[in-house]
């Protein structure tokens, strides 16, 4: 099992996916960077199938995300964990990016719901573990491959307050929904104070503008409560 998650200030130097994305410098040789990518696409493969092989038995998992900040102290935190508890004992995997916060309590929720935790964790600049409460736990190195995972192998998405990170994955879901790339899955947005400016101005500026459709708006569903958020996805996913 691998320790708890830990922080530094040191940057340890470029990440996968920063080398991935770099551009041929204006003095560098064009065949050095054509030389080094194809490699590198045997790498993004690996990963893939180390994914595919680790959750081929999921299939119904519970993507939880939220701040990887919230301590065990805030109201979200613990709601996060009852959240994945009653799911956990439901049936339903719990899948989170295996780091601290809201991913951490969703894992505690799904040991304590003797459920199936997993954790997908990711490089970063900074050092980073697995919280203790992951069972189940993989490394990515790029972020598009384990979005994947989380889309491919998870029923539903629970999602907590958050930065960037939740912003960007409750975003991905919701575009993959509207556009049909995906079957429609349950969403949760889990904090209605938190999301409310967020809906407030979809449904004032971005509906009004025409810029997405009233449909759209359904989407998601926003709760406060850890109870009805379970229930939700459960209904939901067994087409009650």
């Amino acid at each position: 099992m691998d320790g708890p998650i830990k922080h530094s200030d040191e940057i340890r130097g470029p990440t996968a996916d920063e080398i991935l994305f770099e551009k041929v410098g204006r003095g560098e040789r064009p065949d050095a960077l054509r030389k080094t990518d194809p490699w590198r696409v045997l790498r993004i493969m690996g990963e893939f199938v180390e994914g595919f092989e680790k959750l081929g038995d999921v299939s119904d998992g519970v993507a939880f995300f939220g701040s990887a900040r919230t301590p065990p102290t805030d109201p979200y935190y613990l709601k996060a964990v009852q959240t994945a508890a009653i799911l956990a004992r439901a049936g339903f995997p719990i899948i989170t990016g295996g780091g601290p916060g809201i991913m951490e309590a969703a894992n505690k929720g799904a040991v304590e719901g003797d459920g199936l935790s997993i954790g997908c964790n990711i490089e970063l600049p900074h050092e980073q573990g697995t919280n203790k409460y992951v069972r189940r736990s993989m490394f990515f190195r790029f972020f598009f491959v384990r979005k994947t995972m989380f889309v491919k192998y998870s029923a539903a998405f629970v999602v907590f307050p958050g930065g960037f990170g939740t912003f960007d994955e409750l975003f991905e879901a919701l575009t993959l929904i509207q556009t049909g790339k995906v079957n429609p899955f349950p969403v949760v947005l889990v904090g209605e104070a938190y999301w409310r400016g967020m809906v407030d101005w979809l449904r004032s500026t971005v509906l009004q503008e025409g810029k997405i459709s009233s449909h759209d708006l359904n989407l998601f569903h926003v709760t406060d409560d850890a109870a009805e958020a379970a229930e939700f996805v459960i209904r939901s996913c067994r087409g009650q």
